[in-house]
């Protein structure tokens, strides 16, 4: 009996190891928490904060936070914002899924152990194909934008002038007319808001 309990115990480790367990954990844990505990956010172009600290399995050899780990953090933020704004369920609803197709990061200051932080994470628009969005890394030390980062969420089944009609009927409301936007624009007022 011990031995099995040992070797269940080692294989679980090895799993939770080989296949990045502490992402497999917080993943879910990032939907469930911004579906059941946050509220929901109606303006889809609102502003989102995403909590977290600088743990020592995200530092890197010259002890700041390793650029992967921030990417990481971006993706926890970007999925707790989607979750909580209705976009993943009205994917879900359409039987539609999304991918991310692209990012861009600058880094500006070093986050160092155990240093507090925000990603706050907001939609910039969207076209035809994609959604664009935004996450910066504000430290909570000093306010300073650490990093900034852009991402073009790609939609498959669907796209997001459907989703954001989703939004609007499950709302009540009629879909604005959306001006198509892409990351050349540079003007979040041109895109109608899904609660207009």
């Amino acid at each position: 009996m011990l031995g099995l309990l040992v070797a269940l115990l080692a294989l679980g480790l090895a799993v939770f190891a080989l296949l990045d367990g502490w992402y497999l954990v917080r993943f879910p844990g990032a939907v469930l928490c911004a579906r059941l505990l946050q509220p929901r956010v109606r303006d889809l172009l609102a502003e989102q904060c995403f909590a977290g600290r600088v743990l020592p399995s995200d530092l890197d050899l010259l002890l700041h936070m390793n650029n992967a780990r921030y990417l990481r953090e971006a993706d926890f933020a970007r999925v707790a914002h989607l979750t909580r704004c209705g976009v993943l369920g009205a994917l879900r609803g359409l039987r539609a899924h999304t991918v991310l197709a692209a990012s861009c990061a600058r880094y500006r200051r070093s986050l160092r152990l155990l240093e507090p932080f925000e990603v706050r994470t907001r939609l910039l628009g969207w076209d035809d194909r994609a959604f664009y969005l935004e996450a910066r890394f504000v430290s909570l030390r000093d306010g300073f934008v650490c990093a900034l980062l852009r991402f073009r969420q790609h939609l498959l089944g669907t796209s997001p002038e459907r989703v954001v009609q989703q939004l609007c009927q499950r709302r009540g409301r009629t879909a604005p007319a959306a001006r198509n936007w892409g990351p050349g624009d540079g003007h979040r007022t041109d895109v109608a808001r899904a609660d207009a």
